[in-house]
């Protein structure tokens, strides 16, 4: 079947703008071409029908770019997973967002186009995950600690960008190794369970770093001693780190 631009908008339940700004992502192919008259077809209502599928399971158009353009088996069950872990059972707007973290709204879109969080789209709408929440009130208590946000804020984005080359190269090694030889039933439940115990790992090496490097700055001083002290209890306590699969 064949659709002019606005027919296919109207079948998939949105506007012209919306599509073009859908084709503009890489999230549809372009159209054929006769002449000066664009030509969409079956594929293409498909595709979008897809993409509005995923946006629904909560992931963001940067994601579903990804999925949509990648997608070579069913992986149905792995990626509403990673979708529900990435939002949770609660979405939030902006707006709730900062009443519940304290945080002003236009600091959160500072700390957003600096890419530190990132909204998923539903129900046209930006929505927010119970993990953007946890993380705003952790920065809050960071700030009100006397932390300056601009060089909070470039520690953060410096971080994140590591922690993004890491993830990448931590997911090609899943496909790899378990992914790829992996019967499908099973690659979501090893997924769950490899999730919490690599965040774990994370927390663990960066507190015990943390720590190491801050008593090793203050090995040979006689000042700050209830610091020192503080340090080396929270070095030999446990960190309890809670990853609860939402």
């Amino acid at each position: 079947m064949e659709y002019r631009v606005e027919e296919l908008a109207q079948a998939v339940g949105i506007r012209v703008d919306t599509l073009r700004f859908y084709q503009a992502r890489g999230l549809v192919p372009p159209p054929e071409r006769r002449g000066r008259v664009a030509v969409y077809g079956t594929p293409h209502l498909e595709r979008l029908q897809r993409v509005r599928e995923l946006q629904r399971e909560g992931f963001s158009l940067a994601q579903i770019a990804r999925i949509v353009n990648r997608e070579a088996r069913d992986d149905h069950e792995l990626l509403t997973a990673l979708a529900r872990e990435k939002v949770g059972e609660r979405t939030l707007t902006r707006a709730e967002l900062a009443s519940e973290s304290g945080v002003p709204e236009a600091m959160l879109r500072a700390v957003e186009s600096a890419g530190l969080i990132e909204p998923v789209f539903v129900d046209g709408e930006d929505r927010f995950g119970e993990s953007e929440l946890e993380m705003t009130r952790a920065a809050m208590v960071l700030l009100e600690s006397g932390f300056p946000l601009q060089t909070l804020l470039a520690h953060a984005v410096d971080h994140a960008q590591h922690v993004q080359e890491l993830c990448d190269a931590s997911i090609e090694l899943f496909d790899e190794h378990v992914r790829n030889r992996t019967d499908d039933a099973d690659v979501t439940e090893i997924f769950q369970a490899l999730l919490p115990k690599v965040t774990r790992l994370v927390a663990l090496h960066f507190q015990r770093t943390l720590v190491n490097r801050a008593l090793n700055r203050l090995r040979g001083k006689d000042e700050h001693h209830a610091l020192r002290a503080a340090l080396e209890a929270t070095e030999n306590a446990r960190l309890e780190v809670e990853v609860g699969w939402r």
